[in-house]
């Protein structure tokens, strides 16, 4: 018994041993490949991968903020209340979505609850405004329209605080009350209007009727986004000042509510008030809200397909084209007395090695390009970011670049197990 234990740990020691061993030929047969040869292949591989998995992050992050609602998702309410469902189409072609109605009465009922300390419907339009030096053509900033209380709450990463409590335009829903005519600014809508705290800004552009006066708004402080987004120009007004801006007035609509207090007696009386609309927790940013989205889902199982056949395609055909040319390599090591099955360890290894080093590359490059399409977009199409990033996507593009090399492996497998020590010599 006690030979038998022996033989069991030498055993195990000569596996490890041989394994190692194959590690290291691999990385050092890639790394040779990679700086100490004219070939392009590997280079190009690894080109390749970056550029695919960089991609499908910058698609799966366009689709994260699709699913997750903008602008509104950096908030530290407890519950959050959407419309359920969304119209494929009207998100495709810019036509309005689905929105609450009667959100200013059943807010207010909201927060006569047990366990719930507020609740504010949240609007969210874009609106052009003159530039405070008043040179130059309006520029889009992307308001978000809330009723503030005492405490100082979070919505779309920006405070509170500086608004006056309550909603005093909004009078018992006659929208004839006194307006407040507050700002609060984020960095990012403030270097968008080359304005400070203290500045008064006139809305501009088509948002006013060429027989209606011009309001304005006064900017009383400008702060960083709490998620530290330098991108999104955003800033907070009192809700019933832009619904009357936007149209939204007639039905007390806007897109979202959110309530703080307990969480489950948020759910409760969220479902009290609206229980046909979608109601969750908020926690941040949530790739599983990916699930929920008709258009997002597709569009990041999309991506997902077409970043595994092109990543799949092209390291099938580069790494057997690669085998290929290392034939006498392989002839070599059959000839010291490496197993067929060990080279093919070797061929293995080296392609999953040079997918796993893209997918390091894509990522970085994927980041990159999510603040890029938020930089362009922010610049011409629109008022606020439309990706995000996630610390998952780090995993995510590991385990389709994992995935993507293990469907390309058979290719060179199959050209790696036809070479030949002899035919190698016999060159």
């Amino acid at each position: 018994m006690e030979d038998d234990d022996e033989f069991d740990v030498d055993a195990a020691g000569t596996r490890r041993t041989r394994w190692k061993g194959l590690v290291s030929v691999s990385i050092v047969r890639l790394w040779k490949r990679t700086v100490q040869t004219k070939s392009g292949r590997i280079v190009a591989t690894i080109s390749a991968v970056a550029l695919t998995i960089a991609l499908l992050i910058v698609v799966t992050g366009i689709a994260l903020a699709l699913a997750d609602g903008g602008a509104i998702a950096d908030n530290d309410a407890a519950v959050q209340i959407s419309p359920e469902g969304s119209d494929t189409l009207s998100a495709v072609d810019g036509v309005e979505g689905p929105r609450l109605g009667e959100t200013n009465e059943r807010a207010e009922t909201i927060r006569g609850e047990d366990g719930v300390d507020h609740a504010s419907p949240v609007l969210i339009e874009p609106v052009q405004f003159e530039p405070a030096d008043g040179d130059g053509d309006p520029r889009t900033v992307l308001l978000v329209g809330v009723v503030p209380d005492d405490e100082p709450r979070t919505v779309s990463g920006l405070s509170t605080e500086h608004l006056e409590p309550g909603d005093s335009h909004y009078a018992n829903g006659s929208y004839d009350g006194t307006r407040q005519g507050e700002i609060v600014l984020s960095t990012a809508a403030a270097n968008r209007l080359e304005a400070e705290t203290g500045d008064e800004l006139a809305v501009g552009g088509a948002h006013i009727p060429a027989n209606v006066s011009a309001p304005s708004v006064t900017a009383t402080t400008v702060e960083r986004a709490g998620d530290g987004d330098d991108e999104t120009p955003v800033a907070l007004v009192h809700l019933s000042e832009l619904q009357t801006l936007a149209g939204a007035d007639d039905g007390q609509l806007a897109d979202q509510m959110l309530i703080w207090g307990d969480a489950d007696a948020g759910e409760t009386a969220a479902a009290d008030a609206y229980p046909d609309a979608a109601i969750e927790s908020t926690g941040g940013t949530d790739p599983s809200s990916l699930f929920g989205d008709g258009l997002a889902f597709a569009t990041s199982l999309l991506a997902l397909v077409v970043g595994i056949t092109i990543c799949a395609s092209f390291v099938a055909t580069t790494a057997g084209m690669t085998v290929n040319e290392d034939r006498r390599m392989l002839a070599v090591l059959e000839s010291v007395g490496f197993p067929t099955h060990s080279r093919l360890v070797v061929v293995a290894m080296s392609t999953l090695l040079t997918t796993l080093c893209g997918a390091l590359l894509g990522i970085v490059l994927g980041v990159v390009g999510i603040h890029g399409v938020n930089a362009a977009a922010s610049a011409t199409v629109s008022p606020g970011a439309v990706a995000q990033v996630h610390p998952m996507f780090v995993p995510y593009a590991l385990v389709v670049a994992l995935v993507s090399g293990l469907v390309a492996i058979p290719y060179p497998l199959a050209v790696a197990s036809r070479t030949s020590v002899l035919e190698e010599v016999g060159r």
